[in-house]
């Protein structure tokens, strides 16, 4: 299995990826071919394919912010069971940020990460039928990784933009002290507020949420 970072449309891995995206994701969370031209040229966005006998078999997306000492995990896709994609993509992950971490001199606080929430939700989505995607599944991986969910109300601005708000969702972390129970409310803050600069239509509901952050001084760390 082949490691590969996608910088461009025009790689011949890009089609598959995007297809792969719209297969497994709802629409509201795809963003559309030709608006990750500027993404994926961007040198701080780092999109890995995992190829296996010249097919693209899973993905990941993450970025790491030396100012905030924080990473952030955009997803994590595994196309198909019994094929050890997931380790594969999380090894190399893990090799990766360590490496832009030491680059930029700075001690990682942790990782973000948006965790499907299907329990309070109510929502099933079937992504693409591929079982290693299912939530409940991925949340209890996630959850034996060490992530622990922020004790906010999460909402996020559609990346269809349409300015929807997507809720469903954890905004979870997995930090690197695990005996860390809060994080500052202001590194929260900053973080979603860069992360989220690139889409121009902000919900009420995103917008309301970022003004209760802003007024707390810490955010809880709970069991996923």
């Amino acid at each position: 299995m082949i490691y590969h970072r996608i910088t461009s449309i025009e790689d011949p891995y890009f089609a598959e990826l995007h297809k792969l995206l719209g297969r497994i994701f709802p629409p509201e969370e795809v963003l559309a071919y030709e608006l990750w031209k500027e993404p994926l040229e961007d040198p701080t966005v780092h999109v890995y394919v995992a190829v296996e006998n010249g097919e693209v078999v899973g993905s990941t997306e993450y970025r790491y912010y030396p100012h905030l000492r924080v990473a952030m995990t955009d997803f994590t896709i595994i196309g198909e069971h019994s094929k050890g994609i997931g380790r594969f993509l999380m090894r190399n992950r893990e090799k990766d940020l360590a490496r832009l971490a030491q680059q930029s001199g700075t001690e990682p606080l942790g990782m973000f990460a948006e965790i499907y929430n299907p329990y309070d939700s109510g929502e099933q989505h079937s992504f693409g039928g591929v079982t290693p995607m299912s939530p409940f599944v991925r949340r209890e991986v996630l959850s034996h990784m060490g992530y622990k969910r922020l004790a906010i109300d999460y909402v996020h601005p559609s990346w269809d933009h349409e300015g929807q708000a997507v809720e469903g969702l954890n905004l979870s972390f997995l930090p690197t002290d695990e005996d860390r129970t809060s994080i500052p409310a202001a590194l929260v803050a900053t973080f979603l507020e860069g992360y989220y600069s690139a889409l121009p239509n902000k919900p009420e509901a995103w917008l309301a949420m970022m003004d209760r952050l802003r007024g707390l001084e810490q955010v809880e760390l709970l069991p996923i």
